[in-house]
């Protein structure tokens, strides 16, 4: 995958994190409905999307910096049991954690979504994309030679750049607070928590199904 298409699966997956109710838009939509305002809604999406970029970070830079250390193959079977692990200990456990009131702060809220988001292996998700990124040219390059060396995947795979990291963890985070923000106002304005409770779709096991195959697929690609 060339880095310019791994901007638009980042923002996807920033969606498919903001669609999610365990990762925000629902406690905002609740906060909304206290306090019987729009503006409460909105308002608790920036702390909680702040909480989710501090969670994916710290799974991005463990990444980053593992990847100089660990031979790519190395780096790529423990990425894999690592998210596939973690895919097999949600299926096994879907309790969330529970530490926090309705009346609640904007620190709070965000580390609310820090404990959140760290505890739905959130980061995990993006670990194939990010070991998949290659600079443009690396697939010719290895038509050519038949196998990239280790040394010269160093080389091209933007992962090393501190400044593409950085991009990365905002771009999947526009995404989330978009798609969050789009889905709590609509929720708050015309759907209502009522339906919810008649047409709920486990997402919790969506997710967890969702870490096993990037599991698999980190090994495969």
């Amino acid at each position: 995958m060339t880095w310019p298409w791994s901007w638009l699966v980042f923002a996807a997956l920033g969606a498919y994190h903001g669609i999610n109710p365990g990762m925000g838009w629902l406690f905002a939509v609740a906060l909304g409905l206290q306090d019987k305002s729009r503006t409460a809604v909105l308002q608790a999406l920036p702390p909680i999307a702040l909480g989710h970029a501090g969670s994916i970070g710290g799974i991005v830079s463990l990444v980053a910096i593992t990847h100089t250390i660990l031979p790519q193959s190395v780096l790529r079977i423990v990425s894999a049991v690592v998210v596939f692990g973690f895919g097999v200990f949600r299926l096994l456990r879907v309790r969330h954690p529970r530490w926090v009131g309705m009346r609640v702060s904007s620190r709070d809220l965000a580390a609310w979504s820090f404990v959140m988001s760290s505890a739905h292996g959130a980061g995990l998700m993006l670990v194939p994309v990010l070991l998949q990124c290659h600079l443009p040219g690396t697939q010719a390059a290895g038509g050519l030679h038949g196998v990239v060396s280790t040394s010269f995947a160093a080389q091209v795979m933007p992962i090393a750049d501190p400044g593409f990291l950085v991009a990365a963890v905002g771009v999947h985070t526009l995404g989330l607070l978009f798609t969050a923000g789009v889905v709590a106002v609509v929720v708050y304005e015309k759907v209502g928590l009522a339906l919810l409770r008649r047409a709920w779709v486990n997402i919790d096991l969506v997710w967890s199904l969702a870490l096993l195959a990037a599991g698999v697929a980190i090994l495969v690609q």
